[in-house]
């Protein structure tokens, strides 16, 4: 397909723009952490100037190797990942790597992870003072001072991180990364929305394991990785349109950017539909470098045919 895609187009009704945090977005379709690195691979492949955003591969105050083994490994419908975090530390990436992906001209989201409070923190306050657009927190990460528990797991844990990480964001919009694994998402969105959430993205990958049956090991080092792609989108989708709910209920309007297996433009406009605002895509990148920019087109044409001149239109929330 044409990289050339018209998304700005002569039919000025048509306005795919959003804004989230006070961060505006031309379209909504955002390059998902872990799966666009810093934007160097595709440049060869599109104008990655027609993405609403890229959100960076996670980011640790100290640089980190990653994990040892396997990292990847296909599934029916999906991908396992056990990467570990590899990444050269936040004052590399902003002396490195910054300058080159905001020439790129999307919106640039900082995704923060770490394995204590006091690297967040410590991370958040190099973000805050860089030029990133906004910092996506990933409380996915496992508390090294905890057992190894997950922060983003229990809803006091989630606000005590992210009340210390909005503490040192003085100028950057926080948004906060939750995991599905959480046996109530909506007492942890609750939770990080009154610690300082500024926005809310879901969901992160789902725990999973595969066994090698031929060396008759797991084949991960670490045993549980993380499921993404196709295989999760039902359920990511339900998780979205329930929080939604929760959050209504209790009175709380806060922008949500859902994910999880979005593949194809029908797949992000049910996304949009359930009460996204905006929409990250990961995985099906691997499989089709296009994907994004296929997404954004469609959602265009969508949005024609159906007479929708604003994005936020396409959500029936008000219906139910």
């Amino acid at each position: 397909m044409s990289d050339n895609i018209n998304v700005t187009s002569n039919e000025k009704q048509i306005n795919m723009s959003v804004e989230i945090a006070g961060v505006k977005f031309n379209n909504p379709v955002i390059a998902s952490s872990g799966t666009f690195g810093k934007g160097r691979e595709y440049g060869n492949i599109f104008d990655i100037s027609l993405l609403g955003g890229i959100c960076t591969k996670g980011l640790t105050f100290i640089p980190r190797p990653g994990n040892t083994g396997e990292r990847v490994w296909e599934t029916p419908s999906g991908l396992i990942n056990s990467i570990g975090l590899e990444n050269p530390g936040i004052k590399s990436f902003i002396e490195n790597d910054l300058d080159y992906m905001r020439r790129l001209g999307p919106a640039i989201i900082a995704n923060l992870s770490g394995s204590s409070s006091d690297e967040y923190v410590k991370g958040a306050a190099l973000l805050d003072n860089s030029s990133v657009d906004m910092i996506e927190l990933n409380i996915s990460c496992p508390n090294i001072k905890d057992g190894g528990l997950a922060f983003g797991l229990d809803p006091g844990t989630s606000a005590a991180l992210v009340s210390a990480v909005r503490r040192a964001c003085k100028h950057k919009p926080l948004m906060v990364k939750l995991s599905p694994n959480c046996p109530n998402i909506a007492s942890v969105a609750f939770a990080c929305v009154k610690a300082g959430a500024d926005a809310l993205s879901l969901v992160n990958t789902f725990r999973a394991v595969a066994i090698n049956i031929e060396k008759r090991k797991p084949v991960f080092d670490n045993i549980v990785a993380g499921l993404s792609g196709p295989a999760i989108k039902p359920i990511a989708l339900r998780i979205v349109w329930e929080l939604y709910d929760s959050l209504r209920d209790l009175k709380v309007n806060i922008p949500l950017v859902g994910m999880g297996g979005i593949s194809c433009t029908n797949d992000a406009l049910e996304f949009l539909m359930a009460g996204s605002r905006a929409i990250q895509v990961g995985t099906a990148t691997f499989s089709n470098p296009h994907t994004m920019l296929e997404i954004i087109d469609g959602i265009h044409k969508y949005m024609s045919a159906n007479n929708i001149s604003k994005l936020g239109d396409i959500s029936i929330r008000d219906k139910y």
